[in-house]
Order: structure tokens, then C-alpha cells, then sequence
């Protein structure tokens, strides 16, 4: 699959460039999620982190621009692919590292891994691994807002695939209908797993498939942030005046779906280019043109990077794994009829709880 050219990732508008304080911020914020998402890498060879890791490897500059748009109290669903957006928001390197160790003083207490993290202090209503069951649930809470007269919106990203699926469709004709505060984020990195866009969207540009439900829509170019942050500015306002709205970041992922992908759809020709059209590499390069970022202040940034990665791999090693009793302890916020939890000494399932019974609160 051939990579997108600048021009092919083209904005909807030029963003106004500030004094470059917020550029370097943006810089800086690559490369930590850089950083960090090949120190995940690594710790997946060596056994450290189970299950899936999927990686923001290439997908850094639309990660932060649409991130940094965010107010501390709105709300923030992502897909599987969620370490970028977590660091984005803020949540600590540590807390995040050692969730995907598995870690009970991971974001997750351990019990969720690289595609559940979640953080209801930060607003990060979590990672969902499941393809496209976050946007219901974001649009639900677009809906309590709107319901109880909020002022947050609901920031809700998805891959490219998740395009196709019924939930998305459903979910933007409600979002429309009742004007919620909410901006649908589609991460179109070209490939829903090694299916091109092409292949699997009879409209490949995916940002037009709003219009179906009159929601105005954006494409923007994915390896510039400050484009991204523009967009996703314009997006929000529109969503806390009541109109929904929509984002097609146009991204490369460098690597396979997962890190145990070997990307083997792609030829090496086509391997090579998408190094070179590296977000970071290239944004880089335009900070150094309008001298923003040296060489030295590049290291600079890429040692402090490295140094906060190091100290959450140690914070991750030194954590205690999560105690198995408190498996199902974060499984429901509320009491639930047939709950699974239990009080020291209890049987596993309790007869009301066994599977198959039913209980008298259930059946009335």
C-alpha cells in the first residue's frame, strides 16, 4: 500500500503558526509518546507486557494536536490503539507502563493491559477493545451532558475500519438528532489491519460519510499537529453549540497492527517510505526550518524523553502484581443483581449467583 503524500493529506484550512512555544510543547509530546511506545515494544519481546499492544508508532502529531484541544473536563473514549492519547491527557508515564505490565499500580489497577486504560480522575473513560464499542457509549455521554445542561463535550476516536461498522452509523443519526457535544475523531492510518481503506470503504474519504447526517466534517493532515489542533479547536466549539462534528486525520502507522504483526502486506519499497515520511521526523524538520528546534535542543528533548520512559519501566518492575481477590472488584461502579464479587470466605458463585439462576430482584 503506497504512503500519502503531503498533498494528499491536505488540510481543510492553513493554521495560523504561533510564537512557537505551543510547537515545541507539541514536540516534545511526540517524543515522549515515541519513546515510550517503543519502550512497549520492547517490553513485549521480553515478555513484560501481555496480551495486544497496538503502538501510535507514526501516529504521534495527530495523537497530540487533537489531544491538546481538550479542556480538563471533557471527556475522552479511544479505541485499542490508546497508549499516545493517555499520555496526551496527561496521565503519567508510570501509571501507564505499569498497566501494561500488568501492574496494580497501573492507570487500570493492573486488571485492563495496553488496550483498557482508563482514568476517571483525567476523564479517559478508557480504551476499548472491542472494534467501535466506545462511540456508543461516548455518544451516551454526550447525551448526559446534554440531558443535565453540561458545558463538557465528548472527544470520541476510532480507526478507519470503525467506519463500517453499524454502531458508527447509528451513533452519529442519534449524535445529529439531538445536537450532542460530541466531535467523532477517525484516525485513518490506511489500514484496518492489512485491509486498505480502499478495499473496505466504498467511500474512502472517510470524513464525508458525516454528511449523511448533515454533521460538518474536516480532513486534516495527521503528521501536522498544529493542523490537527486547529481542527479539532474549530471541532469542539461546534460541539458544545449543539452540532456534532467529525475529524479524518490522514496518519501512517510505522509499524503492523500489533507488535506481533510483521506487516508482511507491505513490500520493503513501501516499508522504506513510510520511514521516511516519519510524522515526527518531518515535524522536526519544520521546527528547524523556522528555528525553533537545534540539534541540541532536539537531544535535550529526546534525553528528558528517554529519562521519563526509564523511570516508568523502574516504576512498572517495582509494582506489585494485583492481588487475585480483587479480580472483580472494579467489574461494576453500582451494586448489580447476580454480582460476582465476594466477601472473604464466600463461595466463588454464590447459589443466587451460580450461572443459569435467576434471582427474584432479576425476574421482577
Amino acid at each position: 500500500m503506497p504512503t500519502r503524500s503531503k498533498a494528499q493529506r491536505t488540510s481543510t484550512a492553513e493554521p495560523q503558526r504561533g510564537d512557537g512555544k505551543a510547537e515545541l510543547a507539541f514536540y516534545r509530546q511526540m517524543v515522549l509518546v515515541r519513546r515510550f511506545e517503543e519502550r512497549a515494544a520492547r517490553g513485549y519481546a521480553e515478555a513484560k507486557i501481555g496480551g495486544y499492544c497496538h503502538l501510535n508508532l507514526g501516529e504521534e502529531a495527530a495523537v497530540v494536536g487533537v489531544m491538546a484541544a481538550l479542556e480538563p473536563d471533557d471527556y475522552v473514549y479511544t479505541s485499542y490503539r490508546d497508549h499516545g492519547y493517555a499520555l496526551a491527557r496527561g496521565i503519567a508515564p508510570e501509571r501507564v507502563m505499569a498497566e501494561l505490565y500488568g501492574r496494580a499500580d497501573g492507570v487500570s489497577k493492573g486488571w485492563g493491559g495496553s488496550m483498557h486504560l482508563f482514568d476517571a480522575d483525567s476523564r479517559f473513560m478508557g480504551g476499548y477493545g472491542i472494534v467501535g464499542g466506545q462511540i456508543p457509549l461516548a455518544t451516551g455521554t454526550a447525551l448526559a451532558i446534554s440531558h443535565r445542561g453540561g458545558t463538557e463535550a465528548v472527544l470520541c476516536q476510532m480507526g478507519d475500519g470503525t467506519t463500517n461498522i453499524g454502531a458508527f452509523h447509528e451513533s452519529l443519526n442519534i449524535a445529529a438528532l439531538w445536537g450532542l457535544p460530541i466531535v467523532y475523531v477517525v484516525s485513518n492510518n490506511g489500514l484496518g489491519m492489512g485491509t486498505t481503506v480502499a478495499q473496505s470503504s466504498a467511500e474512502p474519504e472517510l470524513f464525508k460519510r458525516s454528511s449523511s447526517y448533515r454533521i460538518p466534517s474536516a480532513r486534516v493532515d495527521g503528521n501536522d499537529p498544529v493542523a490537527v489542533h486547529a481542527a479539532a479547536c474549530e471541532a469542539l466549539a461546534s460541539a458544545r453549540s449543539g452540532r456534532p462534528f467529525l475529524i479524518e486525520t490522514i496518519t501512517e502507522r510505522l509499524k503492523g497492527h500489533s507488535v506481533v504483526d510483521p506487516a508482511s502486506y507491505r513490500s520493503r519499497a513501501e516499508k522504506a517510505e513510510l520511514l521516511a515520511g516519519d510524522a515526527l521526523a518531518e515535524y522536526a524538520a519544520t521546527l528547524a526550518e523556522r528555528e525553533l528546534l537545534s540539534e541540541e535542543s532536539a537531544r535535550e528533548i529526546d534525553d528528558a524523553a528517554m529519562a521519563a520512559v526509564d523511570a516508568a519501566v523502574a516504576f512498572a518492575d517495582a509494582s506489585a502484581h494485583p492481588a487475585a481477590s480483587t479480580l472483580f472488584d472494579y467489574t461494576y461502579a453500582t451494586p448489580v443483581p447476580n454480582d460476582s464479587r465476594r466477601l472473604p470466605g464466600e463461595a466463588l458463585f454464590p447459589a443466587a449467583a451460580r450461572p443459569g439462576a435467576v434471582t427474584a430482584e432479576v425476574r421482577a
